[in-house]
């Protein structure tokens, strides 16, 4: 059986594919047609999957779409007229996109994969969410939170699902149901509260919300009060937001309002630049202005206020969840849930024992969890799968590799063996050296985990700029990833037992760094001593694994820097022209493209 999952026309449009339950491809379209967050209809990564599994359109048992349109036109149309005349000009660009399109998601489907009507079903926006890390995860049971920005009406929910298990004899354990007990309704949303705060920082919506979590420890979250003068929060994580200061509900544009800057100030303007005494405390920055930096400070201030808020409703959320369920474990998705410092303190600090984050946690994963909701509740269909990593994209052939390299005239050499491949490696990085990293299958969700990735040196804080200023070409202030081995995490990150840690898999949380290690990996080590781990297994990815240990063994620190193998603004490379173009464009100083040796010298 084969049941395809789409997500399209909102954010990261994407496609997967089931085989028998089991995941057989996954991607964002965005990889393919080089658009970042990418929301148009997902024909390439739809062919990808098709073509993965060796199959035709007319090979599918089922279509799958993430959400109820009619629901969220519903929605729309509603609050739109319940405001007019002050929101027509949302009514009016609304209108126009849902009639020359969104509506028709289904007229989509049916015309370009030429299917009858009757295959292509339509899941909740939450309970796509659900299913995407519930039936993902390795559990049983679990307590369920998804929160994202909105859905058709809902913006968080909290409830418990259940999962049928096949047994050695034969027979089938449990029962697959999720039951969503407790919602949040738009415009009540913790993920556009966010987002409002991200626009006034100066970032894209829907983009550079974690640019504001990587600001946030810069600062103080002085502003705290401020906050909550715009939210009110329940004991179980419930909130309301205080409309008087948004404009998100009759804008397309805006999401905050004249109220919001007398609250907190002149918005910040963007690609502006930002030092602080914490961040230049010599007051070196070339552009160094006292009135500047305490501004940044402010900035960062406020940026610190808004996530602590944000983690401190998650917590409320979780520990309700925990309460409501009585359930040992519990299972995240929606787009807030990569906000991987609340993640980090929802592991810590709340009753669960075990937690499971959909890696793809915004909507691109809803177009998995769609299609594992069919198979599994609407099919009643026994589980079949745990994802255990994140590589799920296309490959590409040595000769693709071959054609590539040689048209773009770098030299290289192939070398067969990897462990002299991977010695070549660790020299270049172990002398101040970026080396970029592909190999196999791209990685599903936002995080480059070690098949797009470049690799440098953790211990010196100079390589931080110059992968963010030579390479990246982004703010100085972002963080960078470590990568650790996982029988090794506990010595670098208070995380006492990583090989339960599921989300350390994707990097998706933060975790304390201990004092005594900090200085071993300055480069990712972020202000405050915090780090966003992904933890390695050699099953998992052998070459990428064996290349932090063979670091390990010639430096004593079994760890390096990480990070997406893409410039500022692009998405992560996917095809071998994409990977040498970046190569091309930036100071990476060697190129490991399969067995090849890409070098610049």
């Amino acid at each position: 059986m084969f049941i395809l999952g789409v997500s399209y026309y909102y954010h990261d449009s994407a496609a997967v594919l089931l085989k028998d339950g089991q995941l057989i491809a996954a991607a964002e379209e965005e990889r393919f047609s080089r658009v970042k967050h990418d929301n148009g209809y997902p024909k390439h990564a739809i062919e990808f999957c098709l073509k993965q599994a060796g199959i035709t359109a007319k090979d599918l048992d089922y279509v799958v779409f993430y959400e109820k349109p009619l629901v969220k036109f519903e929605r729309i149309l509603m609050t739109t007229l319940g405001g007019f005349p002050g929101t027509y000009p949302v009514f009016r660009e609304s209108m126009v996109a849902w009639f020359n399109e969104k509506l028709w998601a289904k007229s989509k489907l049916r015309a370009d994969l030429d299917i009858p009507a009757q295959k292509i079903l339509f899941i909740e926006h939450h309970l796509s969410h659900a299913a995407s890390a519930l039936f993902a995860s390795p559990f049983e049971e679990a307590a369920v939170l998804t929160v994202d920005g909105v859905g058709e009406w809902t913006t968080a929910t909290i409830g418990h699902g259940t999962a049928a298990w096949p047994q050695p004899d034969g027979t089938v354990r449990g029962e697959n149901k999720i039951e969503l007990t407790q919602e949040i309704r738009f415009p009540h949303s913790l993920g556009l509260l966010y987002s409002a705060f991200t626009a006034w920082l100066a970032f894209q919506v829907n983009e550079g919300e974690y640019k504001v979590m990587g600001m946030a420890p810069y600062g103080t979250p002085r502003y705290l009060d401020k906050v909550y003068q715009l939210v009110n929060v329940g004991d179980d994580g419930s909130i309301r937001l205080n409309m008087d200061y948004f404009s998100f509900q009759h804008s397309t544009k805006n999401t905050y309002n004249q109220k919001f800057v007398d609250l907190f100030g002149e918005a910040r303007k963007p690609e502006s630049e930002f030092y602080t005494t914490v961040t230049h405390p010599k007051k070196d920055h070339p552009q160094w202005a006292d009135a500047v930096a305490a501004q940044n400070q402010h900035y960062a201030d406020v940026a610190a206020s808004i996530q602590t808020a944000t983690e401190e409703i998650m917590l409320k959320m979780a520990r309700h969840a925990h309460a409501a369920t009585g359930s040992k474990n519990l299972v995240i998705a929606g787009g807030v849930a990569l906000n991987s410092v609340a993640n980090g303190r929802i592991i810590k600090e709340t009753p669960f024992e075990d937690v499971f984050i959909q890696p793809a946690a915004g909507d691109s994963g809803g177009a998995l969890g769609a299609a594992l909701y069919v198979y599994h509740v609407l099919l009643n269909k026994p589980r079949a799968f745990v994802m255990e990593h994140a590589y799920w994209g296309q490959e590409y052939s040595e000769a693709e590799m071959k054609s590539a390299i040689d048209t773009s005239g770098f030299a290289y050499e192939r070398i067969d063996d990897d462990e002299k491949l991977l010695d070549q490696v660790v020299d270049r990085l172990t002398h101040r050296k970026v080396v970029s990293w592909f190999r196999g299958r791209f990685e599903w969700g936002p995080r480059a985990l070690g098949h797009r990735s470049i690799l440098a040196d953790p211990r010196s804080i100079e390589m931080k700029e110059v992968v963010n200023l030579k390479i990246k070409f982004r703010e100085p202030f972002r963080p960078f990833a470590p990568v650790v081995l996982e029988e090794r995490a506990h010595e670098y990150f208070e995380i006492p037992t990583p090989e339960k840690y599921y989300p350390a898999r994707y990097m998706l949380l933060v975790a304390p760094i201990p004092e005594a290690k900090r200085n071993d990996i300055q480069a990712v080590c972020h202000v405050g001593g915090t780090g966003r781990l992904q933890t390695i297994r050699r099953e998992w990815n052998p070459a990428y694994y064996r290349v932090v240990e063979k670091f390990g063994e010639a430096t004593g620190v079994p760890v390096l820097l990480n990070t997406s193998y893409n410039l500022r603004g692009e998405p992560i490379v996917t095809t071998p022209q994409n990977a040498l173009n970046t190569f091309a464009k930036s100071d990476i100083d060697a190129l490991v493209m399969g067995q090849f040796l890409v070098k610049k010298k």
